[in-house]
């Protein structure tokens, strides 16, 4: 799915709109909730799996797009809070290093909620609004499955090789711009950088340290009441 081309698309088609009507931007005491799709796109670098296995035997993740809800409440004219939570994405799991081309590992499903303290330029009344953000995000795994190839390479035997993904507290950081239509609806569009890093445990007793960072692009249209 290209998001950034669509992004870019839905931006163009909001000003064209939002120009022909008033713009009311989100201030202070305003709600908006906004629903849209977020692509998180993990930047891997791994350590090699702890003894015993090949040198540099590595792994990488894919990237996945889910449904995303956003809730959002004006603190002051320029200050804003948000907290964004979606459905699990579901990331897949390859070979890398001495074991690129070796297939799927395995697949896991994560949880991201996040919250942001947001500051909006421009007075509330500009059509359009760029924004900055920084806040937390709780990196939550679930639904660890490991692949027969994952066993075929660890653990040649009856058992198969499972695995489990530590849960992370970590920060984010955020620049978006949302674009009013009318008084009430606006597009919205965000990218979000995560400092993720985790630790895999495999029931062979073997471990991994990796560096995710996952960059997210969220594509959203909303309404303020």
């Amino acid at each position: 799915m290209k998001v950034n081309q669509h992004v870019v698309q839905c931006l163009a088609l909001a000003g064209l709109l939002a120009a022909t009507g008033a713009a009311s931007a989100q201030s202070k005491g305003q709600w908006a909730v906004a629903v849209g799709v977020n692509q998180i796109n993990p930047k891997v670098e791994s350590e090699a799996i702890s003894a015993p296995a090949l040198p540099n035997t590595l792994a990488d993740v894919g990237k996945d797009t889910q449904p995303v809800v956003v809730l959002n409440y004006g603190l002051t004219d320029n200050i804003t809070g948000e907290f964004a939570i979606g459905t699990p994405y579901k990331h897949k799991i390859y070979g890398a290093g001495s074991i690129q081309g070796s297939g799927q590992l395995g697949t896991v499903e994560a949880m991201p909620p996040t919250a942001l303290l947001q500051y909006r330029f421009f007075e509330p009344t500009s059509m359009i609004r760029p924004y900055v953000g920084f806040g937390i995000t709780y990196a939550y795994f679930q639904k660890e499955t490991g692949s027969y190839r994952l066993t075929a390479l660890s653990n040649p035997g009856p058992n198969p090789t499972t695995f489990s993904i530590d849960n992370k507290w970590t920060v984010s950081g955020q620049i978006g711009v949302a674009v009013n239509i009318g008084e009430r609806f606006f597009v919205n569009a965000a990218f979000v950088k995560t400092r993720l890093r985790t630790d895999v445990h495999y029931s062979t007793g073997q471990s991994q340290h990796m560096r995710l960072d996952p960059n997210s692009t969220m594509l959203s249209v909303g309404y303020k009441f």
